[in-house]
């Protein structure tokens, strides 16, 4: 039996920068883009690179990307620690963060915690089998990475990883951000027609 023909691959994008029309007049300042964005509720992560700069940091610029071959990303400032971190383990690993662990998500949002990795000392986790990179013990859900590419995205970078390890925990419920606060919500929570 003849397979259909793939199409060719497509040079990867480097940098995603700012359109010209934008350059020319800003459409929207951080301000009001954070007040927009804060309308969309998401999941809660906590991001972790091991290592000699191994670090962890609250995020929620988090998403699959594939899953054949799986992959997900991460968007991280450049100007924060954990983008150091990443680059220089080659490796990331993400904790999805249950509704009984908003203590850990505001611990490592934090910028006041220690450095290191003796921000892990007070936190119950473990090392990832693949990438050693701490998890979070508790969790929904696990996921690790061997960083993929890199591309620039404004003030941030978007970490492509391929997924080396996932497994899924036991937590009834997810952890979440609307509205500039966290939330919960489990499977019994349902849109209404």
């Amino acid at each position: 039996m003849e397979q259909a023909a793939r199409p060719a691959p497509v040079a990867p994008l480097k940098s995603l920068s700012v359109l010209p029309s934008q350059r020319r007049k800003r459409l929207s300042t951080p301000t009001t883009l954070r007040e927009v964005m804060s309308q969309f509720a998401t999941g809660i992560t906590v991001i972790t690179a091991g290592g000699e700069r191994g670090h962890g940091m609250t995020a929620n610029a988090f998403s699959s990307v594939s899953l054949d071959p799986p992959m997900v990303l991460c968007c991280v400032s450049r100007a924060a620690r954990m983008h150091d971190a990443i680059l220089s383990a080659k490796a990331f690993a993400v904790s999805i963060l249950g509704a009984e662990q908003r203590e850990l998500a505001r611990y490592f949002a934090d910028w006041r915690r220690p450095r290191g990795l003796a921000q892990f000392d007070s936190v119950d986790w473990f090392p990832g089998p693949h990438t050693g990179s701490p998890l979070l013990s508790g969790s929904l859900a696990w996921v690790e990475c061997n960083l993929a590419e890199v591309y620039e995205g404004g003030d941030h970078s978007i970490f492509l990883g391929n997924v080396v390890s996932s497994k899924r925990g036991t937590g009834p419920q997810a952890l979440t951000f609307f509205g500039g606060d966290y939330h919960q919500v489990g499977p019994d929570v349902r849109a209404t027609a």
